[in-house]
């Protein structure tokens, strides 16, 4: 008679031989493994890369994704150049700050048409200009992102810079400032506490640092391109669907980021719309996610314009279209 012993050991070694089995239908799939990191904690600003998780997007290109949240503590381009990430999330400016550095990265592909970064007013004002003079809240990496670009394009000074305490209530408490936000964000929190606040999206005015650029090392381009081309493609497809129903990629994120609310979420799908945000620029031409070199030439530009470029760098390595120039995915 078999002992319950031995009978347990037949069955742990049943499991074992079923996971190997499984283990090797998924490597038979030839799935190519991709860790990506984003900037923020899970927020519909990343909604196309879990829509395309939820709807099998990345499994259909020979994918298999992994999707580790930002924050505040939480380098990525750091752990990018340390290969411990595939892909990173960053700012334009961001990479050519590590361009600056010497740090081998390169962007492959762009989000955001559109940088999201706004500057918030009260009631009544009708024209960015207005704000001449006027005291703004920012915060100090302004200082070297649009604080400049406002000073050069509209004559902006220091003296009007106050504290940003990265909350709404300084702005809600006082009729006279303004505050730097984002577009998807900072407006929703407003709005909540009663006030409609006048939006001025810098990028509108010709603000040009690409927004949420997907970065990678320059030897993974060079190793992995066809893998990259894939992960681009089905990300571009997977914010494709997002735009249109973001429901399953929602529901990602909402796993991931607990404290998200729909009603946010809801708001910043809105504005993304609402300022083509995602679908704007080369996007109607070239599809989601492209770059142009003439929008990178204008942000070097616009460095060397406010003195923030260092001499006898080439900032040209900080971004490549060999990728995203093969992936079409119109809007």
């Amino acid at each position: 008679m078999e002992s319950p012993g031995r009978r347990r050991f037949a069955l742990l070694a049943l499991c074992a031989l079923a996971a190997a089995s499984l283990a090797g239908l998924a490597h038979a799939q030839g799935r190519d493994r991709v860790v990506f990191a984003t900037d923020w904690f899970a927020q519909a600003e990343h909604g196309g890369f879990y829509q395309a998780q939820a709807e099998g997007i990345y499994a259909k290109h020979g994918l298999d994704v992994t999707i580790r949240m930002g924050g505040p503590q939480v380098n990525g381009l750091q752990l990018l150049a340390a290969g411990q990430l595939d892909v990173a999330m960053a700012d334009g400016l961001q990479v050519l700050n590590a361009i600056e550095q010497k740090v081998p990265l390169v962007a492959i592909a762009a989000t955001f048409q559109k940088n999201p970064t706004v500057v918030i007013a009260h009631p009544g004002v009708s024209r960015l200009e207005q704000l001449k003079g006027k005291p703004i809240a920012i915060a100090s990496a302004a200082n070297t992102t649009f604080w400049p670009w406002l000073k050069a394009q509209f004559g902006f000074d220091d003296a009007q810079k106050r504290p940003y305490a990265f909350s709404v209530q300084p702005f809600l408490a006082d009729p006279t400032l303004s505050q730097q936000g984002f577009a998807t964000s900072e407006p929703f929190s407003i709005e909540k506490a009663g006030v409609k606040p006048v939006v001025f999206l810098l990028a509108d005015f010709g603000y040009p640092p690409y927004s949420e650029a997907l970065v990678v090392r320059r030897d993974t381009l060079v190793r992995r391109a066809d893998v990259l081309e894939r992960f681009v493609r089905a990300s571009a497809e997977g914010w494709k669907s997002y735009l249109a129903n973001p429901a399953p990629g929602n529901a990602l994120i909402r796993k991931d980021n607990p404290q998200m609310s729909d009603e946010l979420l809801a708001f910043s799908v809105d504005q993304m719309k609402k300022h083509a945000i995602v679908e704007g620029g080369s996007a109607k031409r070239d599809g989601l996610l492209s770059m142009t070199d003439a929008r990178w030439r204008a942000t070097v530009d616009f460095l060397k314009l406010t003195r923030l470029a260092k001499p006898d760098v080439d900032y040209a390595k900080a971004w490549s279209l060999a990728i995203v120039h093969g992936v079409k995915v119109l809007p």
